[in-house]
């Protein structure tokens, strides 16, 4: 619960920033911008990031497939990167990004990204990946497990091509 004074006349007033149906009424503006701000960081932080980081994931593919086209990469990397930082929060990003036995993996994601904005999208890219994959390989046998369990997914997961190559990543100890 958010606890404001009005500057008028001198009464509190109580809204809980967790859910968005409330009134603002006579609450000065500086009162009604913070309330704005814990409504958007409690209420819709994680949708608004899960939608940022869809729309990178989004750009970042299909920058992939128009030929490394530079703008939809640097697009997409800002609006995952953005994302990232909605969902977990900015103190938990810094954190994940920047813990110790990550920098290197995080030296060639950032990296990456600084490449394909300053202009050599398939350099940058290769960088991205690599430090991607050593970011969030603690996620995959999670991921992989996940995806077992889907009906068509998990059939093809168990083909003989790709079972040996799954089976191999799914066996990471390396936890986040």
């Amino acid at each position: 619960m958010i606890s404001l004074t009005d500057t008028q006349s001198g009464h509190k007033r109580k809204f809980d920033a967790r859910c968005p149906w409330f009134t603002l009424g006579d609450v000065c503006a500086h009162d009604k911008l913070g309330v704005l701000y814990k409504l958007l960081a409690g209420c819709l932080g994680s949708e608004i990031g899960m939608g940022l980081t869809g729309f990178g994931v989004f750009f970042l593919f299909f920058g992939m497939i128009l030929f490394f086209d530079k703008a939809l990469l640097a697009i997409g990397n800002v609006l995952f990167v953005a994302g990232l930082a909605f969902v977990i929060g900015l103190e938990r990003t810094f954190r994940f990004f920047f813990q110790k036995h990550k920098m290197k993996a995080t030296g060639f994601f950032l990296g990456g990204v600084f490449v394909v904005l300053i202009g050599w999208p398939l350099i940058g890219m290769i960088f991205e990946i690599y430090g991607f994959f050593l970011l969030f390989r603690g996620f995959f046998p999670v991921v992989i497990g996940f995806i077992r369990r889907v009906p068509v997914l998990g059939s093809l997961l168990n083909l003989p091509g790709i079972r040996s190559f799954v089976d191999k990543v799914g066996e990471s100890n390396n936890m986040v």
